[in-house]
């Protein structure tokens, strides 16, 4: 497509000022992930509780804990429910329009949080099994949210901030991962408080007072207060300019739309956008050559480096109350009754969250359309495997007790930089560098490339961090490669994604369509295909590399 070709209320989104409606997307889809974050990671403060609660074996010199399975689902499940629906959801986001299925995800987070909390039944088989299959729901809906956000906010954005309003969107997952935290010390401290009781190694069975069984059904139920909070919101939100005009092809209703969200005249532009959408150019599908050859690598470049990033960051995130059990910051199970336990975890994963999560979260949505999503990501990746290692190679140093504040810093520099590094920068490039009517597919994909790491990261973390001394393992567990190897394999990971970043490209201060390839005219599929995987990561605008399309036609212009 020529230049003049290009719709003027996409240029008018690309080029508009920061506006409150920029503010607005944000919060209204930012909520979404707080409520994900929330509801994924809150579950590791209560799994050695519902242990404590459903699986005491009378006389054992160990408070009960899920046997491996059962801790497998119970963690595992809502993280197979959200691959499925970021697969589906993204799907159906460029199908049926981002904000015809964006309340529906909402709801099902709703629905499900709170089912979550009201598992039937007394027995631990009725209990599990009801939380196990409301939490697959759950991150069904949760799965949704990935690829709509992050399309939603990347075609509301001007090109100059779009990176930090899309980072900024997913930063608000550290503030859920926080306020899971303060739920769970506030619940815990409020029950503690009300409910005495005598450690584990005094009394086994009243170390867990009856009332226990209600902390964790609060603390999941909780999680569909934010989601339930901006419903409203969502639904009132209008249908993205790029969706309407590019994929519904509704020239009309995009012009109505827009002319209220950035508050100026937009003129209808019909002719243009139906010849738009006869071009070849915007036409092609994902199993098409034509995809493969333009976006091909790009798509492999996304997909791995969220997949590899996520098999480290939730085998951290989902386990930390163990590696802080090793290294003795939380004392040992018998030494505790149920709900100082639940107290213990839940500050634990707060301090971590507050003093590494949240700031790497803010630092990429300060810096990242200054230094560019390439360099961070690389960056990113970089420092986890540099402290990966740091931690692993003198683990026995660490453990000792003099150093455990030393290990705890460490620990959390592997959360700051996986933060200010691929875990933001993977969820944002899917959302610039394919097309409009594939984006939201795309993104899906990506993101359950990511999610398959997390479920690898998070299932194999419980029997791989398990000593390697057959006397020292968790209860039904076989003997592992313990935690000082497992930090290693995560450092060795975190350097393939180093490798399988230079196939992403740099999308800083270009339009999505300049991005994508959808400005082009013309048959380029060979030179498309011999240039995509090659890029200037630069970010400035003088070296930065187009695709082949876009340099062949400044070439022309120079000439």
């Amino acid at each position: 497509m020529a230049r003049d070709e290009e719709l003027h209320v996409l240029s008018a989104l690309d080029s508009a000022k920061t506006q409150w409606y920029h503010f607005t997307a944000v919060v209204v889809a930012g909520m979404g992930f707080f409520t994900d974050a929330y509801d994924l990671f809150c579950i590791s403060i209560v799994t050695k509780l519902l242990g404590r609660i459903y699986y005491h074996v009378e006389g054992a010199s160990k408070p009960g804990t899920l046997p491996p399975n059962i801790s497998a689902a119970v963690n595992g499940v809502a993280l197979c429910g959200t691959f499925f629906g970021q697969l589906f959801f993204g799907w159906l986001g460029d199908k049926l329009g981002r904000k015809r299925v964006y309340g529906i995800t909402l709801m099902l987070m709703v629905i499900c949080s709170i089912a979550s909390g009201l598992s039937f039944g007394k027995d631990p088989k009725s209990v599990i099994t009801t939380l196990c299959f409301f939490r697959f729901w759950l991150g069904f809906g949760i799965g949704g949210d990935y690829p709509l956000s992050a399309a939603i906010m990347s075609e509301y954005s001007n090109k100059r901030t779009r990176g930090a309003f899309i980072a900024a969107v997913f930063a608000m997952q550290g503030f859920g991962i926080l306020a899971g935290g303060f739920v769970g010390i506030v619940v815990s401290a409020a029950f503690k408080a009300a409910f005495k009781s005598s450690p584990y190694s005094t009394d086994p069975l009243g170390s867990t007072v009856p009332q226990a069984d209600y902390v964790w059904r609060i603390i999941l139920m909780l999680g569909a207060l934010p989601a339930a909070l901006t419903y409203y919101w969502r639904r009132k939100m209008p249908e993205t300019a790029r969706y309407t005009a590019l994929i519904a092809k509704d020239a009309k209703q995009v012009a109505a739309d827009m002319s209220k969200v950035l508050q100026v005249q937009i003129v209808v532009e019909q002719e243009k956008v139906e010849r738009l959408g006869q071009d070849r150019n915007r036409s092609f599908g994902l199993f098409s050559k034509e995809f493969v050859m333009r976006h091909g690598l790009h798509l492999l470049g996304t997909a791995a480096t969220w997949f590899l990033v996520d098999v480290a960051y939730y085998s951290q995130n989902l386990f930390q109350k163990d590696i802080f059990s090793a290294i003795g910051w939380i004392p040992p199970a018998q030494s505790m009754n149920a709900l100082e336990e639940v107290y213990r975890i839940a500050r634990a994963q707060s301090l971590i969250a507050l003093c590494g999560t949240v700031p790497g979260y803010w630092f990429t949505v300060f810096l990242i359309d200054h230094l560019g999503r390439f360099v961070i990501q690389l960056m990113g990746f970089a420092f986890m495997t540099i402290f990966m290692f740091a931690l692993a190679i003198p683990y026995h140093h660490w453990i000792s007790k003099e150093n455990n504040i030393g290990f705890v810093v460490m620990y959390a520099f592997t959360f700051f930089f996986a933060n200010f590094g691929p875990n933001s920068t993977t969820f944002v490039v899917p959302a610039e560098i394919f097309p409009a009517r594939l984006r939201s597919t795309c993104h899906g994909i990506s993101a359950a490339a990511g999610k398959a790491g997390a479920i690898a990261g998070a299932f194999g973390f419980l029997y791989a961090a398990q000593s390697q001394d057959r006397t020292k393992t968790d209860a039904g567990y076989p003997p592992g490669i313990g935690v000082k190897n497992s930090l290693i394999v995560l450092g060795v990971i975190n350097l393939v994604g180093m490798l399988f970043t230079l196939l992403v490209p740099e999308p800083k201060g270009r339009s999505l369509e300049e991005i994508s390839g959808e400005n082009d005219g013309g048959d380029h599929d060979k030179e498309a295909a011999e240039t995509q995987g090659v890029h200037d990561h630069t970010g400035s605008s003088s070296s930065r590399t187009l695709p082949l399309p876009l340099v062949v036609e400044t070439k022309a212009l120079q000439t």
